[in-house]
């Protein structure tokens, strides 16, 4: 028997052990999309006891703030809603989220939740609800005096050196300015999220607008044109701040070209608060999707669209609470036909920029690979990726589903790797979660016989895959 997530956790071969080891281990970290606060970075902000940097909870505004993928076992194992987002004591949440994660066998939240006390706390005992006050004791201590629990601190010791947060166009950016000219051992870059230009059945997509028109040092924005301008400023804004990727949370990719009366129409029956027909807000999305990717392709930024996912399900539950609180699920989406349309409208006038795209459901793998396949070109390896395993699929099936699917139908070499999409600092050991996977996949490869053992091959494409693909494909 093996002990538990000893030096060679998830490694189950001699090949995989040396990969890890010797070529992945200690390559620094570019952790391109994630959700920490930038003010909370620039602030250096110090947490009081591990609930706090583990569950959050409510802000004074009303808001949450915290890990919804924690908040979700919790509830899954019967705890009340006050000791999961409410205003417990917070040794009294963390006492729950012990209770739970002693019966996550299977879930990667039980790794990931060791691997942070292993790496920050030095802690090697699993969490149980027997030692809950003992290692609550050792971690406050810990948060309390070790300087290397700051906010920066946990960002240095994690060896990143690169964060893109994600940003909405009307952000002022005022924090990422201030850490660009005080921080210099990593960055913080913005990442443009125009999700709520973008949907016009949202509610609240009038109120935005509004905000957006302010943004730009307008009273109001009177048709389609006016909102591209806008958005166009702001991705500027966003430039001139070191922007290398933008994002697209979709519920689905939609591609319903019509004509520029048809967009006005659309947009004006929304500012009014008039309800929309699919058709009518495709129309709109379509044509304010076009033209960001074209300035993207301009600008020479990333773009990222994520879809599948069916958002704030419990009604009764997120009206309270709002968004990001867990209450999401995988969508069945069946938009691949228009991805691809979407993509060759693009490619027509050569306006396609580099572009991940990430789907919820694992069974959109296979297809988003082929479809990818179709529109890579000479401007940069790899320009057209199979976004890594994501939310849901974080685990390491997902994982190793995702990486199979690229190498069966593409180039698994030119991978860009990981990402966090985190509210939590300590999640950088996803990281190492995820190196320790891939070079465990290929490693399998290698002593199947499936993949030569050439040094210099295998290095190049471990390396690549943690830290120098994503490094060259933004332009870190």
């Amino acid at each position: 028997m093996r002990n538990f997530m000893d030096k060679d956790f998830m490694l189950y071969n001699e090949t995989a052990k040396h990969l890890f080891h010797d070529y992945a281990k200690d390559l620094p970290i570019i952790d391109y999309h994630c959700h920490i606060s930038p003010q909370e970075i620039y602030e250096d902000r110090r947490y009081e006891n591990i609930a706090q940097i583990w569950l959050g909870g409510q802000n004074p505004d009303g808001s949450y703030a915290g890990d919804h993928y924690k908040w979700r076992l919790m509830r899954s194992n019967g705890v009340p809603e006050e000791k999961v987002t409410g205003n417990a004591d917070p040794y009294e949440k963390f006492l729950e989220f012990a209770k739970t994660l002693e019966m996550a066998v299977g879930n990667p939240m039980y790794h990931w939740s060791h691997l942070e006390l292993k790496k920050y706390f030095g802690i090697d005992t699993p969490l149980t609800e027997d030692n809950a006050k003992e290692i609550w004791d050792r971690t406050s201590e810990m948060l309390k005096n070790d300087p290397d629990l700051s906010a920066r601190g946990i960002i240095r010791r994690s060896n990143v050196a690169y964060v893109g947060t994600t940003d909405d166009p009307v952000d002022s950016l005022e924090w990422h300015e201030k850490l660009e000219k005080e921080e210099k051992s990593f960055c913080v870059r913005p990442s443009f999220r125009p999700d709520k230009a973008v949907n016009i059945t949202k509610n609240g997509f009038a109120a935005y607008i509004d905000k957006l028109a302010k943004s730009v040092g307008k009273e109001s924005l009177d048709s389609v044109d006016e909102v591209c301008d806008a958005l166009a400023k702001r991705l500027d804004h966003f430039m001139a701040h070191g922007c290398k990727a933008t994002d697209h949370g979709l519920d689905y990719v939609m591609f319903r070209k019509g004509s520029n009366t048809e967009a006005e129409a659309a947009f004006k029956k929304a500012m009014k608060g008039e309800k929309l027909s699919i058709e009518e807000a495709e129309v709109y999305q379509t044509k304010l999707l076009l033209f960001l990717a074209k300035k993207y392709h301009e600008k020479n930024v990333v773009m990222e669209i994520h879809y599948s996912c069916t958002r704030n399900v419990n009604e009764r539950v997120c009206s309270a609470q709002g968004p990001d609180t867990g209450y999401d699920m995988i969508a069945k989406s069946s938009c691949g036909d228009e991805l691809a349309a979407f993509f060759s409208e693009l490619d027509k006038t050569k306006e396609l920029p580099r572009t991940i795209v990430f789907s919820l459901d694992h069974n959109d793998f296979n297809q988003i690979s082929t479809c990818l396949g179709a529109f890579q070109s000479e401007e940069i390896a790899g320009k057209m990726q199979l976004g890594a395993a994501w939310w849901f699929l974080d685990s390491r099936d997902g994982m190793e589903e995702q990486m199979r699917s690229l190498g069966n139908l593409g180039l698994l070499g030119n991978f860009v790797g990981m990402l966090t999409d985190s509210r939590s600092l300590l999640s950088y050991t996803r990281h190492e979660y995820f190196r320790r996977i891939a070079c465990n996949l290929i490693g399998k490869w290698v002593e199947d016989g499936e993949y030569p053992c050439n040094e210099k091959s295998l290095k190049k494409i471990i390396e690549g895959i943690s830290y120098y693909n994503a490094k060259k494909y933004f332009g870190i």
